[in-house]
């Protein structure tokens, strides 16, 4: 147990004397909200080899922390090209696109939150209404009622010569 308790205390040691230069390290090099990853995970390292941490740990922890950035910065290129993959995949361009789009999608924005929600379930992700209840943690009963009423609202909010379309 002696072992254990000189680890945990090496360790408090190594990050209250490196864990200010380590985040203003991360800053300088990436935003704030990935810079507080890059200290979490450069000191999850120091606990996991607070054995083989140096007695000038500063240097050591220097090059964890330019590691996890590389390898953050590595990981945002993947996301990247996947992303781009997946868009060209799913995104099926519409020729030509149907007058009515801009007039549908201003109609659309000016349902609420939950309205726009049920009517994209239905209509983009061609859903059913059982299936939307189960998205929405619903009865399915109140998912159809739910789905009328914002298909209604939605017919409600387009001109008069298109609200029968939609």
């Amino acid at each position: 147990m002696v072992a254990a308790t000189d680890r945990q205390t090496r360790f408090e040691s190594v990050y209250r004397a490196h864990v200010a230069a380590i985040g203003r390290y991360a800053s300088r090099r990436t935003d704030a909200a990935d810079a507080v990853d890059v200290v979490a995970e450069t000191f999850a390292v120091a606990w996991r080899r607070i054995d083989e941490v140096p007695p000038d740990a500063l240097p050591w922890l220097y090059g964890v922390a330019r590691r996890v950035l590389a390898n953050q910065r590595r990981g945002g290129i993947r996301r990247t090209a996947l992303h781009t993959r997946l868009c060209e995949a799913w995104v099926q361009p519409v020729s030509p696109p149907p007058a009515h789009l801009e007039t549908l999608r201003t109609a659309i924005h000016s349902l609420t939150e939950a309205d726009r929600e049920i009517l994209l379930l239905a209509g983009a992700e061609e859903l059913s209404p059982r299936e939307i209840a189960v998205v929405l943690d619903l009865r399915p009963e109140v998912a159809r009622n739910r789905l009328s009423r914002a298909r209604q609202r939605l017919r409600d909010a387009m001109p008069d010569d298109e609200g029968a379309s939609a």
